[in-house]
């Protein structure tokens, strides 16, 4: 399976339960199959499969609702 993948800045993680509530955000978004969370670079990556139709306003918006900044694609 082709997976693609996008990265973004997240602001407010300090720790690794910050990472994984993030994580477990993402997760749940339909077509989501992985997600990546680098504390130190404050980014995260998600990947999904090639042709499948993620919105950019749905990873927002699942980062917001924790209390995260959103900090834009990289």
């Amino acid at each position: 399976m082709f997976l693609e993948q996008l990265t973004f800045q997240v602001e407010g993680m300090k720790c690794e339960h910050c990472a994984k509530k993030v994580k477990e955000a993402l997760c749940i978004i339909d077509g989501i199959k992985k997600v990546k969370v680098n504390l130190e670079k404050k980014e995260v990556t998600v990947f999904y499969k090639k042709n499948q139709l993620v919105l950019v306003e749905d990873l927002k918006a699942a980062v917001e609702n924790l209390g995260y900044e959103y900090g834009g694609v990289l």
